[in-house]
């Protein structure tokens, strides 16, 4: 199956890939990632539902933009996606990044939210992690790259660190050609974004049906983070993947999907 690609028009514009039929999916990538990383699930969805996956602004093929980001941009365009696919309402899927994208989305727009897929993600930096603290989180990140170190480098020293300690290793050069193609001024623009965003999701306000997975070797956002989410939503689901790490959804798909599938299936039909 190869999906099919278009873009949404307007400033920035914003490109995806597309397959399949049915209720509206939007996954949503990582902070290295990009539409790609997603293939393996729009192809498991195509056969009975409309699966699509966004570059976010900045990333892949979609155009970069001027000034500083603001983390609420995302949530922006994501409604300009569902707007531009006509869908009231779509279920939405967000690993690490795209997770707090997610979030911050039901926020601001719930009544367009069928149900809510949180994979490997958190819901935001909690008090303890102090402006100073962000700074030099952000400083620590960025330098590196104004210093003139190339974007495989970087890639080739943070792939390893993301998955399990039995990933496959054609994942982990999967995994580095993704960070390899990021925009370097836009990924430079969004660690400052996601980081310096103060909001913390209120988890107890989220209102509808949600899955949680996460592999049970992520060291980023470990299963504990996703275990206190679950007991926060009420009636979320909690799903842990065996060996995975931080990208669950590429190194352990099929477990991934079944979760995935099974969620979907039992959601009520969109209206």
């Amino acid at each position: 199956m190869i999906p099919a690609a278009g873009c949404v028009a307007g400033a920035p514009r914003i490109a995806y890939e597309l397959a399949g039929h049915g209720p509206l999916v939007v996954f949503l990538h990582g902070i290295g990632g990009n539409r790609g990383n997603w293939r393996r699930q729009l192809a498991a969805l195509a056969d009975a539902y409309r699966a699509c996956a966004w570059d976010a602004r900045g990333y892949g093929d979609s155009d970069d933009y001027p000034g500083p980001l603001d983390f609420a941009d995302f949530s922006t365009d994501l409604l300009r996606l569902l707007d531009h696919f006509e869908a009231p309402r779509a279920h939405l899927c967000g690993l690490s990044m795209g997770g707090r994208i997610v979030l911050d989305f039901h926020a601001r727009h719930p009544e367009r939210c069928a149900s809510l897929i949180l994979a490997d993600t958190f819901p935001g930096f909690d008090g303890s992690f102090t402006s100073s603290g962000r700074k030099r989180f952000v400083d620590e990140r960025r330098q590196p790259l104004l210093d003139g170190l190339p974007l495989a480098t970087m890639a080739a020293q943070v792939a390893p660190t993301l998955v399990g300690p039995a990933a496959d290793p054609a994942i982990v050069q999967e995994l580095v050609d993704s960070m390899s193609a990021l925009h370097r001024d836009s990924y430079l623009k969004t660690i400052e974004a996601m980081t310096m965003y103060e909001p913390v999701a209120d988890l107890t306000r989220v209102a509808v049906p949600v899955q949680i997975v996460v592999g049970t070797e992520d060291r980023l956002t470990p299963p504990a983070v996703s275990r206190k989410m679950a007991a926060a939503i009420v009636g979320a689901h909690l799903c842990e993947i065996a060996g995975a790490g931080h990208l669950s959804n590429l190194e352990q798909p099929d477990a991934f999907n079944a979760c995935l599938r099974a969620f979907l299936d039992a959601q009520p039909a969109l209206t």
